[in-house]
């Protein structure tokens, strides 16, 4: 079994930008690079031979919606995620906090866990830190996160406040619950727009490594992206990801926009996700170096050229606009499926880019470009 661990590569001298790999027990992941999201065990719309032909090293699982449905049981019996989806690179499953805490009409929450109804059939359940902990064993995940409460934008500051002390507690129990050793857990930095809850929060993670068996072997920044304006979230992002530990991955969480994650590497951030890429393609949009394209739009009947002349996804090199537009005017589902994969591709291959950027030390140049490019006030 290959040893877990981060090793840092290269830092750029002009941002705090990194470069980096993450050791797992399903392969590496060169870092900085974006993880598409497979929600249910799948990449929706997207084959694995695909995910794999366009360099996707990781994908992400829900532990909230697999635990609904297969359930954890079913996917243990199969032998973990891996054998159950097929899919054989490292998987990072998020504790499904998130999607309970946004169901605030039968949410009931406590200091020892959570208590929700299931969005499948109204069926009550009770999760602690340590079922969390347990039901993310059984799925066996490379990489797990720890049960914590996301404070929604705009929210009080005490609210905020309760928020992170209480995700701080759930951690400990996370920590010291967690018995796997070929699984990678990860603390969750809350606080806010408020940089000193912020702050505490990194502290208390850190605090709390003292004294037990094994630390964190990284760190999700949650509690972004989640209705704030973007600009609002660098106001703080780079003073955090600062304050964690250099020689472990930062992992901003919830975010794909191509500009933000181009910005949030400049700050010292490893590792995204999001579900954009595959849910603007169902919306019939297109990322490119130009901008965003609505491939419905009539514009694109007889332009017989790839989505983007700079891509060079697998999509780009067979299809043209006008033939993606025509599905999507007949309503094939093959029209989603190719813009998601181009979409992955376009963000897969930004933050390969980003990668030989910090390896030449020229990360601020990178980034300049892309900021002065005609899509970058388009995302």
């Amino acid at each position: 079994m290959q040893e877990l661990g981060y090793q840092l590569l290269a830092t750029d001298p002009h941002t705090a930008a990194r470069r980096g790999v993450l050791h797992t027990a399903h392969g590496d992941i060169q870092t900085p690079m974006f993880m598409p999201v497979g929600t249910q065990g799948q990449v929706k719309g997207v084959p694995w031979n695909q995910v794999e032909s366009i360099g996707a090293q990781i994908v992400l699982g829900n532990t909230y919606h697999l635990y609904l449905r297969p359930g954890a049981d079913v996917v243990e019996a199969a032998g973990g995620l891996h054998r159950f989806t097929g899919w054989n690179h490292p998987i990072l499953t998020d504790s499904g906090g998130f999607q309970v805490m946004s169901l605030q009409s039968t949410l009931k929450l406590d200091e020892d866990g959570v208590s929700f109804k299931s969005i499948l059939d109204g069926s009550s359940h009770r999760w602690t830190p340590e079922d969390n902990m347990r039901i993310q064993e059984q799925l066996g995940a490379d990489i797990i996160m720890q049960l914590d409460q996301c404070a929604p934008y705009p929210a009080e500051r005490d609210f905020v406040a309760h928020a992170m002390e209480r995700s701080s507690n759930w951690a400990k129990r996370c920590l010291a619950a967690h018995h796997r050793p070929d699984q990678a857990l990860f603390g969750i930095v809350q606080g806010g727009m408020h940089l000193d809850l912020r702050l505490e929060s990194v502290g208390r993670l850190l605090d709390m490594e003292t004294g037990a068996d094994r630390p964190f072997d990284g760190f999700g920044i949650g509690g972004y992206s989640v209705g704030e304006p973007h600009d609002l979230m660098f106001e703080t992002l780079g003073q955090v990801a600062g304050a964690l530990p250099a020689n472990r991955p930062r992992y901003l969480m919830g975010v794909g926009n191509p500009t933000t994650l181009v910005k949030a590497v400049g700050a010292g951030v490893d590792l995204f996700d999001c579900v954009l890429p595959t849910r603007t393609a169902r919306m019939k949009t297109a990322f490119s170096s130009q901008g965003r394209l609505n491939l419905k739009n009539a514009r694109f009947t007889r332009d017989f050229g790839p989505i983007d002349d700079a891509c060079g996804c697998p999509v780009c090199a067979r299809y043209s606009r006008a033939y993606i537009h025509h599905l999507y005017v007949v309503k094939e589902m093959g029209a989603g499926i190719l813009t998601s994969i181009h979409n992955l591709y376009f963000l897969i291959d930004l933050m390969k880019r980003a990668q030989r950027a910090v390896e030449a030390g020229e990360y601020q140049a990178f980034m300049e470009e892309w900021m002065n490019s005609p899509a970058a006030n388009d995302y």
